[in-house]
């Protein structure tokens, strides 16, 4: 009995990772508001304190779907040149909970008299990785592996980088967040890796007249053994007060998100996914919700709108 519930769980266990790849990273709809979730050469970019918490349920109405909070904070030294910022993550995929700590430091480079600038980025840090098992539902509750508590715990340690160019109205990035493939071993012949993902991803600003600008960005995420994953947005932005887009990711979901600037420091955003897959027949689409805080100096003041 002990042998068929443990290889019950590692074949589900393993079924999740495999067919799932794409969600070892979290999902974001609204990275382009907060690229430092996917890039560490973002941090310090913004020359304030930008402090950001996001709450995404996916899936909604699919039982153990992934829910993902997060909380970013990042800022630039006083020499400008220099970001630093922290992210803490929590991540669950039914009995798979994931807690990241990650440190970010990135360094930019000012290239021409118009202020473009070239970041580059890395990020250190731990996921605290713990599976649950005795949570699931099983046909005997007096079963010796039940009794124990068969649960699976692993802290890995990761190292993440990326490329960061940016002007006042463009953005470019490429990043990778995990480049350690850790291994992660329910037994000795089931076993699954941390599998690296990469990123590339930007956007323009387009002034379409005094009261409306137009931004479309787009994102593409490789990883091994998985399909390409593309996204692209379009997003409008009303007289420098609310954001209004669409996006489309390839073969997969459809949504809106929209962001209002309550103030010059303070945006509070949603963004809504509809599958396009066969998920739809068993969830009614995925919600996200972002609140962004600026602490910017009063000295320094506001130079333009928040564009990314």
């Amino acid at each position: 009995m002990k042998q068929t519930i443990a290889l019950t769980f590692s074949t589900l266990f393993l079924l999740m990772m495999g067919t799932s790849k794409a969600q070892q990273e979290t999902q974001h709809s609204m990275y382009f508001f907060n690229p430092v979730l996917i890039n560490p050469a973002y941090a310090g970019s913004q020359e304030a304190i930008q402090v950001t918490g996001t709450v995404r349920d996916q899936w909604t109405g699919l039982k153990g779907a992934p829910k993902t909070q997060v909380l970013s904070v990042h800022s630039p030294l006083k020499t400008e040149n220099i970001g630093v910022g922290l992210t803490v993550l929590n991540d669950q995929l039914g009995i798979t909970k994931n807690t990241g700590v990650y440190a970010d430091l990135a360094y930019n480079i000012k290239l021409n008299k118009r202020n473009n600038r070239l970041a580059f980025g890395v990020q250190l840090g731990m996921d605290f990785f713990r599976q649950d098992f005795s949570s699931l539902r099983i046909n005997d509750n007096t079963d010796a592996l039940y009794l124990d508590g068969f649960n699976y715990k692993k802290n890995l340690f990761n190292i993440g980088a990326g490329l960061y160019y940016y002007g006042k109205r463009y953005y470019l990035g490429v990043s990778t967040p995990r480049l350690v493939k850790n291994k992660i071993n329910l037994t000795d012949d089931q076993k699954a890796l941390q599998e690296n993902h990469y990123y590339f991803f930007g956007g323009i600003v387009i002034k379409l007249n005094p009261a409306v600008n137009m931004r479309p960005s787009f994102i593409v995420k490789y990883v091994n053994n998985a399909p390409l994953s593309m996204e692209g947005n379009l997003s409008f932005l009303f007289y420098d007060k609310i954001w209004i887009g669409a996006m489309y990711r390839h073969k997969a979901a459809a949504g809106l998100n929209i962001m209002y600037n309550i103030n010059q420091n303070l945006r509070l955003g949603y963004a809504y996914d509809y599958q396009l897959t066969s998920l739809q027949k068993f969830s009614v689409g995925s919600h996200e919700i972002m609140i962004s805080y600026d602490l910017r100096s009063k000295a320094k003041g506001f130079k333009s709108p928040r564009y990314f």
